[in-house]
């Protein structure tokens, strides 16, 4: 037999849990599908969240014991060659005192855990182990449910929200969304190596319970357009490191080999040094930005979080936008239950909200930078390497005079990569994030 919900929600990330933590809050019959043996089962290591976002949904969650590993007090970007590279780091008092957290770190199977649970607590129903294998349609190809692979039959609902990733198990079957192309998507890959929290507090020169980002671009991906990161959680470091599939499958890296020799590096090594490996995983990052977004809302259906690809790659945002989709996805929801229009055009104010809000507005904002990559490999060969060298002969005092270090300097630009295609790669840089 079919059982009935005036929502179901298909996956119990960010963006689902968000949605279904408004609805249930107004007495809204909502089940949410979960895949994993539990929420955020498939999320072993850590990650950074955005108080701003969750605190739209749950004002007090720091009151309801969130579990938080460390606040951000400072974010760092490091440009590195094969062998060294530069550092710059922010840090300001604004991030001690802000509460809610301005951002802060968390262990995703812990967090998606604690965060369904509040949910649950408003009255949604959680039901986990369970895949949508497809959906419900009527007569007039409207969405109406979700079709499980459990033997009790499946799921009527008034609307579906899909919110089950990047990798969508429905997307290919189902046809809502296009599989992404190789160019749209990173494949990253992650250790979670575990260190004394004290041993963390005085590499990174903070306290206990404050914590540092460090986000890494150059010659560490191996002249393929990609990226790291290392977030510090209270007794552990996740090191991670990623590159757009079509770079990899071109190059054919094994991403296992690159993270090995990340850690390596001089500027690595020394804080993951004495470190034990606890956990490895592998993710998908929704890269493409606001050209390869699908369409948000259909008959009978709306698309939130990864799943439509609403992720922003240049300051590495995604949680916040899961949680921001899936509550204005919540908003239309509602506003359709109450005239009873489950059409495209009933749920179309999930859109407007979405392009009234940060999420459009940041995506438009930077959709040519993930084209301006692909294109300009040097970021992650030449110019590191040259950048490189340059300090690294201004900096070595061996009797030679700075003047001859100077011209030996631009001798090296010239020949590697000229003045005039520097400048037209700044332009180009420019122009992919005004």
């Amino acid at each position: 037999m079919r059982e009935a919900f005036d929502v179901a929600i298909v996956g119990a990330g960010p963006a689902g849990i968000s949605a279904a933590h408004v609805l249930a809050g107004k007495g809204i019959k909502t089940i949410v599908l979960e895949r994993g043996e539990y929420p955020g089962s498939k999320n072993i290591s850590g990650g950074v969240l955005y108080g701003h976002d969750l605190a739209e949904v749950i004002p007090d969650f720091m009151e309801r014991k969130c579990p938080v590993e460390r606040n951000i007090v400072e974010s760092r970007l490091w440009y590195l060659s094969k062998s060294g590279g530069y550092s710059v780091g922010f840090r300001d008092q604004a991030f001690y005192d802000k509460l809610p957290f301005n951002a802060f770190t968390v262990g995703r199977a812990r967090f998606d855990r604690w965060f369904a649970e509040q949910a649950v607590e408003k009255g949604a129903l959680v039901v986990c182990g369970t895949v949508a294998t497809d959906l419900l349609r009527d007569g007039s190809n409207r969405v109406i449910g979700v079709r499980t692979d459990r033997a009790d039959g499946d799921i009527e609902a008034k609307v579906v929200l899909l919110a089950d990733g990047v990798n969508s198990a429905l997307a290919a079957k189902t046809g809502f969304r296009s599989e992404p192309k190789p160019r749209d998507v990173a494949l990253a890959v992650k250790d979670v190596i575990e260190l004394p929290e004290e041993m963390i507090n005085e590499r990174f020169n903070v306290e206990t319970g404050h914590g540092v980002t460090i986000e890494i671009v150059g010659e560490v991906t191996g002249g393929m357009d990609g990226i790291a990161v290392i977030y510090t959680n209270r007794q552990s470091l996740s090191v991670c490191i990623g590159a757009n599939l079509s770079d990899l499958m071109k190059n054919k890296v094994k991403p296992y080999e690159m993270l090995e020799e990340f850690k390596s590096h001089p500027m690595v090594f020394p804080l993951i040094k004495g470190g034990k490996p606890k956990e490895y995983m592998a993710h998908w990052v929704a890269e493409g930005g606001y050209d390869t977004i699908p369409e948000l809302c259909g008959d009978g259906y709306l698309i939130a979080g990864d799943s439509g690809m609403l992720f922003n790659a240049l300051h590495r945002e995604g949680s916040n936008m899961a949680m921001a989709s899936g509550r204005c996805a919540a908003q239309a929801i509602m506003q359709a239950l109450d005239r009873g229009d489950f059409s495209r055009g009933g749920l179309e104010s999930y859109v407007s909200a979405l392009q009234g809000s940060y999420v459009m507005n940041d995506l438009k904002k930077y959709r040519g930078f993930n084209t301006f990559r692909l294109q300009h490999h040097e970021l992650f060969t030449t110019l590191p390497g040259l950048a490189s060298h340059a300090a690294r002969e201004m900096l070595m005092v061996d009797g030679v005079p700075k003047k001859e270090k100077q011209k030996a300097i631009w001798k090296r630009i010239r020949q590697e990569m000229s003045p005039l295609k520097i400048a037209r790669l700044l332009w180009a840089g420019w122009r992919s994030v005004k």
